[in-house]
């Protein structure tokens, strides 16, 4: 398994929940990490990513200031801090892994642009 998510759960609006997402190998510093979300009915939608090495972050609008991603290089993991979180952000949570050398291109948001994805993180956010 090239990627495991963990830390999904059940959460009152207002709460918080921090995801993590172990690699199973050291990635090299060129590498994107991501997070996506589905909610059913719905594509997969784009919600934070970090450059391995520079550590440069990217944030959709929607969980700007809310949602942090961060990594350790030693646990070669990447986690989501997310807080204040809403209803709305009830979904399934992926990462994903661009292998592909990543420089800081405009699509980091892209679906398409990851080459390896985990198996998904059930975040239920009640009213």
């Amino acid at each position: 398994v090239q990627l495991q998510a963990s830390g999904g759960g059940l959460v009152q609006a207002g709460g918080s929940l921090r995801l993590s997402c172990a690699a199973a190998g050291r990635p090299f510093g060129y590498y994107l990490m991501g997070w996506f979300r589905q909610a059913p009915g719905t594509e997969r939608e784009f919600v934070a990513a970090i450059r391995w090495g520079p550590g440069s972050t990217y944030y959709a609008d929607s969980v700007k200031g809310r949602f942090t991603i961060s990594r350790d290089y030693a646990k070669n993991t990447v986690y989501l801090q997310m807080n204040s979180l809403k209803p709305e952000d009830t979904a399934v949570y992926y990462c994903a892994q661009r292998t592909r050398p990543y420089y800081g291109g405009s699509d980091y948001n892209f679906v398409s642009s990851y080459d390896y994805w985990g198996q998904g993180t059930q975040v239920t956010v009640s009213s």
